[in-house]
């Protein structure tokens, strides 16, 4: 059997990408994906990358930050070596059955796929991530492996699975597509490229997302980068500050200075907007029954969540939920 050539290989040849824009996608997760192909093209001095945006169906596709991409309207005929698909929110709405039937006809032909941020919904639900590891932004991973027990889930940054890739976020596919550059035009101009955007990567692909960039602050103290990995890990289960203190060796009243002096507040605040800033997510990116999102966010009574929720953001968990 002919072993398939992957993307992440020596390969001087140009690689053409087409990039599908879905509606209300980030902006910053759209420009990772192009714009280090931009400055590698102008640093190499040759076109190294080719690209042309695509749309599930009409001509220009709303960002959420306000603009319009003019694109083409993608169909069976369109020639690339790869499709990356850039996604943000409204995922379900737009993965029509025509939409996935059609990625479902690209996949053979093509060397890769890749799935930003939001995109790997659309790699998952046309079932072309069955049997490959994948993830998605740290906000989807419950509910994404939730839907797809033939994904190999991860919380990585960004994975790459055979002819499959996919990432986490804007932050996570600049690091992938920094790796893609280096892979096949070598290490200096990746670093070029890098220092094009005053851009140090310091996360491989293998390492968790957090929902707090602790990256820094986990080089400037150690403890509080530990501290706060542990909150994300136990949203809904949440520990006492002192239980969380004692498992990384230091004691309350240290953790507390900690959090003082780098992020100006307790860890009790701290943890708490960190559960209700989920809680907000889940109401406006979910149809979840708000006492369930109080449960999942760590509050065991609907009355607490309800005052902590108003005092956090000036309005109530229902009203939100019906002005989203």
């Amino acid at each position: 059997m002919k072993r398939e050539r992957t993307i992440f290989a020596p390969d001087p040849a140009p690689l053409g990408v087409g990039i599908l824009v879905m509606a209300e996608t980030n902006a910053l997760s759209l420009a990772a994906a192009v714009d280090p192909m931009r400055a590698a093209n102008r640093r190499a001095g040759r076109a190294l990358f080719t690209w042309r945006f695509f749309s599930a169906g009409d001509a220009a596709v709303p960002t959420t930050a306000g603009f319009d991409v003019a694109a083409t309207p993608l169909d069976d005929r369109a020639e690339m070596d790869v499709l990356m698909i850039v996604a943000g929110f409204r995922l379900i709405e737009q993965a029509r059955p025509a939409l996935l039937s059609r990625l479902r006809r690209l996949a053979p032909r093509l060397r890769a796929m890749v799935g930003i941020d939001g995109g790997s919904w659309f790699l998952a639900l046309a079932g072309l991530l069955d049997g490959h590891a994948a993830t998605v932004h740290w906000e989807d991973l419950e509910s994404f492996a939730g839907r797809f027990p033939r994904v190999d889930v991860r919380r990585d940054r960004y994975v790459v699975s055979g002819k499959m890739v996919t990432t986490g976020g804007a932050a996570p596919c600049l690091d992938m597509m920094l790796d893609l550059i280096r892979a096949r035009h070598g290490a200096e101009l990746a670093l070029r490229v890098a220092g094009a955007f005053l851009y140090e990567p310091v996360h491989g692909p293998a390492v968790p997302q957090q929902a707090v960039p602790a990256a820094r602050l986990a080089r400037a103290d150690p403890a509080l980068g530990a501290a706060i990995a542990i909150m994300e890990g136990a949203v809904e289960e949440p520990p006492p500050v002192a239980a969380i203190a004692r498992q990384i060796g230091l004691s309350q009243r240290r953790l507390e200075m900690l959090f003082a002096d780098h992020l100006g507040t307790s860890p009790a605040r701290f943890y708490r907007d960190l559960r209700l800033d989920e809680a907000r997510r889940m109401i406006t990116d979910t149809r979840m029954p708000l006492q369930e999102v109080a449960l999942r966010c760590g509050f065991s009574g609907q009355a607490a969540f309800a005052r902590a929720f108003r005092a956090r953001f000036g309005t109530t968990a229902s009203t939100l939920r019906r002005h989203r």
